[in-house]
């Protein structure tokens, strides 16, 4: 239930009804729009009267939410959540692009991508350290000593960063080192605990879509996260498995316009692992933006025929620098910034 107050209402006295929820049993979330404060109800509220809440001369309307998921459905959150990573801002007006290697492989090779991809417009630097692969034999990350490499690599191009957080065991090292956004992967978007994990940090969290998962299933597993205190969500369109084998997955650009219906919550795309071929990615990541995405994340490889995972989705800087000059000249046609 969602509890709309009037335009101005005294703080003392949406204090004092959050209050009265709390005593209650309900937890309260307080969202304030350009003008009104939202207050969200959540707990049993079937035996709640709308009629009492309207009774107070300063409660404009009271509604209830018919979503499974509260506090990342918009109707609790009427305003976009624009997530802060380091002074970079994920969910407003300008367009993130996240980008690096799919998994770290030398010191040569992540600093150099890292110096190219931050030299051509990139705001954050994505690498796996720890790798879920289909096969126990394939080549599963260079683990910590991956994430240090990526951490140093870095630091020295001032950027943030973000990699894959694969159990919940290793949570202790990503805060000591320094992580700045944990990324949850497609293959444990439902992993309830580690998202009740994260949950319980102080740090951002890009939830990407599970392969074969629903919209409501993705924001259900973003209701996990919420739910024990973490705000801080950022979704990930990364395609999904269907019967069509022309490429990896079919990357479902329907969803962001749905997801920017039905939450608030900041959502970016990511071509590479959508469509498993390099080629179509400067497409697809145009597409994204031409689709209302708030960013992007790809893999650059200096030598993807080289590489040691993924290189076949993996783009070149090159091209990586060519991708950034035509979403710098799209972005202000769909009222952006790049």
């Amino acid at each position: 239930m969602i509890i709309v107050m009037k335009q101005n209402a005294p703080l003392t006295v949406i204090e004092q009804l959050e209050q009265e929820m709390r005593d209650r049993g309900f937890q309260v979330d307080r969202s304030k729009g350009s003008s009104k404060v939202v207050l969200g109800l959540v707990g049993d509220t079937s035996a709640l009267d709308e009629r009492d809440f309207l009774s107070n001369p300063w409660v404009d309307k009271v509604m209830r939410v018919q979503e499974p998921y509260k506090r990342a459905s918009r109707a609790f959150h009427p305003a976009d959540t624009v997530v802060d990573v380091k002074g970079i801002k994920i969910g407003g007006k300008k367009l993130v692009v996240m980008a690096g290697p799919c998994s770290i492989e030398t010191p040569e090779q992540i600093g150099g991508i890292a110096k190219a991809v931050k030299a051509s417009g990139a705001a954050i630097l994505r690498g796996g350290a720890f790798k879920p692969r289909t096969s126990p034999y394939s080549f599963q990350g260079l683990g910590e000593k991956g994430l240090d490499l990526l951490i140093s690599a870095a630091h020295k191009e001032n950027m943030p960063v973000v990699t894959e957080l694969m159990s919940a065991d290793k949570i202790g090292m990503f805060l000591e080192k320094g992580v700045d956004i944990i990324q949850i992967g497609a293959r444990n978007m439902q992993n309830f605990d580690l998202l009740k994990a994260v949950g319980r940090l102080n740090v951002p969290v890009l939830l990407k879509r599970g392969m074969s998962a629903t919209i409501e299933e993705w924001l259900m597993s973003a209701e996990y996260i919420m739910s024990e205190g973490n705000h801080n969500v950022i979704l990930c369109e990364r395609g999904i498995r269907t019967f069509e084998k022309a490429t990896r997955n079919t990357l479902d650009l329907s969803a962001v316009e749905v997801v920017k219906e039905r939450s608030h919550l900041p959502i970016i795309v990511d071509p590479s692992h959508a469509t498993g071929h390099r080629e179509m990615v400067p497409a697809m990541a145009m597409a994204a933006i031409a689709a209302g995405a708030d960013g992007i994340m790809c893999e650059v490889h200096n030598d993807p025929e080289h590489a040691w995972c993924d290189g076949a989705e993996s783009i070149t800087p090159e091209t990586f620098d060519d991708l950034m000059g035509r979403l710098k000249q799209l972005a202000p046609i769909v009222g952006r910034e790049l």
